[in-house]
């Protein structure tokens, strides 16, 4: 597979594993009793801070769980004025950190930094993402064809889902130069490969396809073709069917198949009137709609005739014909056309999603700005806002009304909005996680989904509220600082960091008597005997408090007074704090 070279790739590859791991801290809680410190349990996040850092600190309680992921990176134009910040501990990365990106011409190297800056958080992106679920990435044609093979080289190429084309605009200027752009890329990758979109809810102009006009009791129809492709391999479905007007023997098109079955195919045409089986000996027939040879042909292939005499059954057809309801399988044009078959529309599924997304369908750039403003009382507060009903569109075919999605490139807060949309219109629990390191995470990310909340503008503009809630949170300080563990972050936000290390799952605390116990996990049970304030020591003494026993038990303490042959006997193990605490 071809992979990308850049200048400080090698040097980002696992950059991801060097970010520190760093604790939220819920700054207040938002809902229908507006802003406090309470905290309200909601499971929706706003989070303030750089992104590589926040989605580090995702991992314990996120790992693998999140089902849609869209983000809207910079798009790296020239004209954004993004900044390199990651802290990479390299020379040619050194001197880039702290630069506001800039246009081509006066940084030669921005496609290298956006690369760089990309890569580590694509990595932790591709961690949180569950087994079924899919990332989206809106991005345009400055960076589309690095951003896909670095997609291809951490996804993989088995899981690439589409390079969907969004129709950003619905009117361009008359004095635009060159070829302007007119869409956007939504690059879709998913966690494992063969991921299914969810169908689109079916149109009218769709369903106006489907007539009745035979009064069939299933309900509205339209006839297709009633065979299938690739007749050379299946030549057990090529062969002759009379028509019972006239009595001529009917074939699939060349290289065509019947689409059913024989055993089903006489059934079908017995509702007619009586047929049964026979040889023709047509090799000659069925070779040509195969494209084979007579000799290649199968011999012992029957073809379905007439039982009635033709008189009987022409009878019995113009009749039906002529009262309705003609039967699945029909020969249009009242018998004297080409078999056809009845497609039902009540056994129609949904519609396809395709990689075309026009603006009527998945909104526009200039609808997102308009309804910013009407947010935010007529004031213009973000440059390129994403219209809701684009990400209502993925959360559509992401499927599920309890999906999680995250948003770690949050800008003007449209992925909360879409959902907070979406739970009200159908009663659904989707939850969001949003991340926003610049300032105005609060002042417009939060804000906004406030005002989405409670209800925002006026008169013939005034919206009605959503409901929900969410919680906002600072990254706090990291847990460990060097190879010893930070005691400020506190205890409790310690003991779900190494449970997650030794399970990989989400921390619940345990019911107990004994304060130390973590939980128990895969017939494991995990003891963690911490105190700030002082040496731990697992001895006699402790263990006379440890009643919760499984299969093995692991203990974490500062120093062990028993023997190894005295932990193994007892099926024990220690692990020393802080040396044997894993890093993220």
């Amino acid at each position: 597979m071809p992979t990308l070279e850049w200048i400080g790739k090698d040097k980002v590859i696992n950059h991801h594993q060097e970010v520190p791991y760093r604790v939220l801290e819920r700054r207040y809680s938002f809902d229908a009793d507006g802003q406090h410190d309470a905290d309200n349990g909601s499971e929706n996040m706003i989070i303030r801070g750089d992104n590589l850092e926040a989605l580090k600190a995702l991992l314990p309680r996120y790992e693998g769980r999140v089902k849609c992921i869209y983000i809207d990176p910079p798009y790296n134009t020239g004209n954004e004025g993004w900044v390199y910040n990651d802290n990479v501990n390299d020379p040619k990365i050194r001197k880039w950190l702290g630069e506001v990106v800039g246009r081509e011409g006066e940084d030669l190297t921005r496609h290298d930094k956006w690369l760089c800056m990309m890569y580590p958080r694509l990595k932790l992106l591709q961690k949180l993402l569950a087994d079924d679920g899919v990332i989206f990435i809106s991005i345009d044609d400055t960076e589309y064809a690095n951003l896909k093979l670095i997609c291809d080289e951490i996804f993989g190429v088995n899981c690439f889902v589409s390079n969907v084309s969004w129709q950003r605009t619905y009117s361009m200027r008359n004095d635009a130069k060159g070829m302007p752009a007119e869409v956007e890329h939504i690059l879709v990758y998913s966690k494992k490969a063969n991921w299914q979109p969810q169908k689109l809810e079916r149109t009218e102009t769709m369903d106006s396809k489907y007539k009745n006009p035979d009064n069939d009791p299933k309900g509205a129809w339209r006839n297709i073709i009633a065979s299938a492709p690739n007749a050379s391999t299946h030549q057990g479905m090529v062969y002759a069917i009379q028509n019972p007007i006239t009595g001529e023997y009917a074939y699939p098109p060349q290289g065509r198949c019947w689409s059913l079955g024989q055993d089903q195919m006489l059934e079908a045409m017995c509702q007619w009137c009586e047929y049964t089986l026979a040889d023709l000996e047509d090799y000659t027939e069925r070779a040509a709609v195969c494209n084979l040879s007579v000799e290649a042909i199968r011999k012992d292939v029957m073809a379905i005739v007439l039982k009635d005499d033709l008189s009987t059954a022409k009878r019995k057809a113009a009749g039906i014909y002529k009262n309705g309801p003609l039967p699945e399988f029909f020969f249009s044009r009242n018998g004297y056309g080409a078999l056809s078959r009845k497609a039902y529309l009540k056994l129609m599924g949904g519609r396809p999603m395709t990689n075309l997304w026009p603006f009527e369908e998945a909104g526009h750039t200039d609808e997102a700005s308009r309804l910013l403003k009407v947010i935010f009382d007529g004031t213009s507060v973000f440059d390129t806002p994403k219209p809701p009903r684009l990400i209502e569109r993925i959360l559509h075919i992401v499927g599920g009304r309890d999906t999680l999605i995250l948003d770690s490139f949050a800008g003007s807060g449209t992925t909360a909005h879409a959902v907070l949309n979406m739970n009200k219109a159908d009663g659904g629990n989707r939850k969001f996680i949003l991340v926003e390191m610049m300032d105005y995470a609060d002042s417009i990310t939060a804000e906004r989904v406030k005002r989405v909340i409670r209800g925002y503008g006026e008169g013939k503009n005034a919206v009605e509220g959503t409901g929900g809630d969410f919680s906002f949170y600072d990254l706090g300080e990291p847990l460990l600082i060097g190879e010893n563990l930070n005691e400020a972050v506190g205890t409790e936000k310690i003991r779900e960091y190494v449970w997650f290390m030794e399970t990989k799952s989400p921390y619940t605390p345990a019911e107990s008597d004994n304060t130390y116990f973590l939980g128990r996990h895969n017939d494991t049970s995990y003891y963690f005997y911490y105190e700030p304030e002082r040496i731990t020591v697992l001895d006699y003494a402790f263990l006379s408090g440890v009643t919760e026993r499984s299969g093995g038990t692991v203990i974490y303490a500062d120093r062990c007074a028993l023997g190894e042959d005295k932990l193994a006997q007892m099926g024990i193990v220690f692990k020393k704090i802080p040396r044997d605490i894993s890093r993220l």
